[in-house]
């Protein structure tokens, strides 16, 4: 079995002070200005320079490198490639319309090593993320979307009425149960790893939650001998170890049925109360660096979105609300690549469902509302993807689900329109109810998603396989309602 450490990338004060006595450039400084070569050189000199470094502080400067190159996978397409998708759409584009998405952040870039590259759906999400490019992308797909749109597409509107109505006598029940049958596979590409060698393999797994995810049934895996993670891993997993094939692909398979449950809890917002100490809730409402940080940037946005109000849930209804309205989802990077999630929202005025998520969360947080992650993968039939969401604690009601990338719906019902504040319908897939946690058994090499768990992670004893290395396959039906 794999062996049992866990590493959360941070910059020791330890290391910093070997870069400055060795006279060489701050490392940190070459990375945020895109210098990588020269970090890389800077940071190889100070390890060879001092070959007595803890271990903590070796694995943190091995990680920025780590990340320098990982920011590279992810930034690929040059300008002019960018310049062409664009003027599909924009016929008159030009040079300095390209320079005022830049600056605006509607059109993700960075130099690296002296050379301009861009976020490789930097084109697309500039219609995603930019109002007016948006329009011209709607209208261009206008009459595709309305021929492509599947007979049978779940209307979640309706589902989510049917748990509203369903939840007026028993507030908070967990109702419209659906059995969905899993199977996942992670299969490594040819020539990864040499023939022979031990791959470690961990599979996201659903969590046992007591009345909303339950009757999780194994049916088969493939190798036969696995390792499942506790009931209580907040991050769960189960795990394999195979011989590599070498030039041929190795395959890994789980494959599973589960009930989840719908929920939603009728609040009055007038008896929603504000917590006290003895409440035990702390580490819900505390800062968790690097990405739950209470900034003086979002403290004063915090301030601008809520006003005087005092009420919790009125609190909540505001937060939620701007997100919905100011921070449009769009494919987002790699997350291991992002130093401080909940600020690179506030920065770039975008980002992909956990990202905003993060950007809540921290925001409830610093407003005195205790909230936490949950995620794994959404099912809207005949659709499907990996989502995060979370959930927000309202006095006296407790814990609620909510989905600020959901937002709010489109309807004139008050209790539908903000549905994803307090209630979560019944297709979703839970495998997290935490972030950056360890696996059982924890890897002993950095993972390649340090926050989520949604696709899985893959090891050797030469080191990670990152995503670019193997593929993951779901496939899933609907097998009762």
């Amino acid at each position: 079995m794999a062996r049992l450490f866990h590493f959360i990338p941070t910059i020791l004060l330890a290391v910093f002070i070997f870069g400055c006595s060795s006279q060489q450039p701050d490392y940190r400084v070459l990375i945020a200005k895109g210098d990588f070569s020269k970090a890389k050189a800077v940071i190889k000199t100070i390890l060879k320079d001092n070959l007595d470094m803890k271990s903590e502080e070796k694995k943190a400067l091995l990680w920025e490198m780590e990340r320098m190159e990982r920011i590279k996978k992810d930034f690929t397409l040059s300008g002019e490639e960018v310049f062409d998708f664009i003027k599909k759409y924009i016929p008159n584009i030009t040079p300095a319309m390209m320079e005022e998405w830049e600056k605006s952040k509607a059109l993700e870039m960075r130099i690296i090593d002296g050379q301009k590259r861009y976020f490789e759906y930097a084109a697309r999400n500039l219609f995603r993320i930019d109002p007016q490019c948006k329009i011209i992308w709607d209208e261009a797909h206008k009459q595709e979307k309305q021929l492509a749109m599947p007979p049978q597409k779940l209307d979640l509107n309706a589902h989510n009425a049917q748990i509203i109505k369903q939840t007026e006598k028993n507030n908070g029940a967990f109702v419209l149960p659906v059995r969905l049958h899993i199977t996942y596979t992670i299969t490594l590409k040819p020539d990864m790893v040499p023939q022979g060698e031990t791959v470690h393999c961990w599979i996201p797994f659903p969590r046992e939650i007591e009345g909303r995810q339950t009757d999780i049934e194994l049916i088969r895996t493939d190798p036969a001998d696995y390792r499942l993670a506790p009931k209580n891993q907040m991050q769960r997993t189960i795990y394999f170890e195979k011989a590599s094939n070498g030039s041929k692909p190795t395959r890994f398979m789980v494959e599973y049925t589960y009930t989840n449950r719908g929920t939603y809890t009728h609040i009055d917002p007038q008896k929603v109360e504000a917590l006290r100490p003895q409440d035990g809730l702390d580490s819900f409402l505390a800062e968790r660096p690097p990405h739950i940080v209470f900034t003086e940037e979002l403290k004063t946005l915090s301030g601008k979105i809520v006003g005087d109000e005092k009420n919790p849930y009125r609190v909540a209804q505001k937060l939620f609300e701007w997100i919905d309205n100011n921070i449009p989802w769009a494919s987002a990077r790699e997350y291991s690549s992002i130093r401080n999630i909940s600020m690179y929202a506030y920065e770039n005025k975008h980002g992909d469902c956990g990202i905003q998520t993060l950007l809540f969360i921290t925001l409830l947080r610093l407003n005195g509302i205790p909230a936490r992650w949950q995620s794994g993968w959404e099912f809207q039939p005949p659709d499907d993807s990996m989502h995060d969401w979370g959930m927000v604690y309202f006095k006296p009601y407790g814990w609620v689900p909510m989905d600020v990338t959901y937002g709010l719906r489109d309807s004139n019902d008050e209790k539908l329109k903000w549905f994803y504040l307090q209630g979560m319908d019944s297709y979703r897939l839970i495998f997290n109810d935490d972030f950056s946690q360890p696996f059982d058994p924890s890897k002993e090499h950095f993972r390649s998603e340090t926050v989520d768990s949604q696709r899985g992670e893959l090891e050797w004893s030469g080191g990670n396989l990152y995503f670019d290395q193997w593929q993951w396959d779901m496939q899933w039906k609907v097998v009762e309602n």
